[in-house]
């Protein structure tokens, strides 16, 4: 349960104010069907979560002991910096609507997903919980809590909290997992 528990946490709060947030915000914009931007979000997120999971699970196979820690640690740490800096709209990715909006969506999340601090995060997760399922559902969850509030309220919801507290709260929730990975593994 903490696996899926911290998962979403974490994910929430880093997804708030993340390129793919704003992407939902756009789409939102755009096409003004919530329904099947929201669908095209969980299915894009579950798949993507789930390789990036997997993909963590792997590693950590391979990867033992206190180095393990320590590398672990110090990409949460990392990812507390990368945090901290802000992200752009990709307007581009918003603008491939071939295939009606739920497919837009889909293919435009799983694209700009890739590569983005909520995969690394969802890839480190797994590597420490040693849970895929888990991890992918909670990272699945918290992308979707931070998400469909975007979707349904539009730019509205960059308005109520300023994006420079969003980031710094995601920086601090990073940083105190990296910081706690690598002092509970002494």
């Amino acid at each position: 349960m903490e696996a899926l528990l911290t998962s979403a946490a974490v994910v929430a709060i880093a997804e708030i104010g993340d390129k793919t947030q704003l992407l939902a915000i756009v789409l939102a914009a755009r096409f003004r069907k919530p329904v099947p931007i929201v669908l095209g979000i969980l299915a894009a997120t579950l798949l993507n979560h789930a390789f990036a999971a997997g993909f963590g699970y792997l590693v950590a196979q391979w990867l033992t002991g206190r180095i393990f820690q320590i590398v672990l640690g110090v990409a949460f740490i990392a990812m507390a910096a990368w945090a901290l800096i802000p992200d752009k709209e990709d307007e581009g990715a918003a603008q491939r609507s071939a295939g009606g909006v739920f497919l837009t969506t889909l293919i435009a999340f799983f694209l700009v997903e890739i590569g983005d601090k909520t995969q690394i995060a969802t890839s480190l997760l797994a590597a420490q919980f040693q849970s895929v399922a888990l991890v992918t559902v909670g990272t699945t969850a918290g992308m979707m809590l931070a998400n469909v509030p975007a979707v349904l309220l539009g730019e509205a919801v960059t308005r109520i909290v300023p994006m420079k507290v969003v980031r710094t709260a995601a920086a601090v929730v990073f940083a105190a997992i990296g910081l706690w990975i690598v002092i509970a593994g002494s």
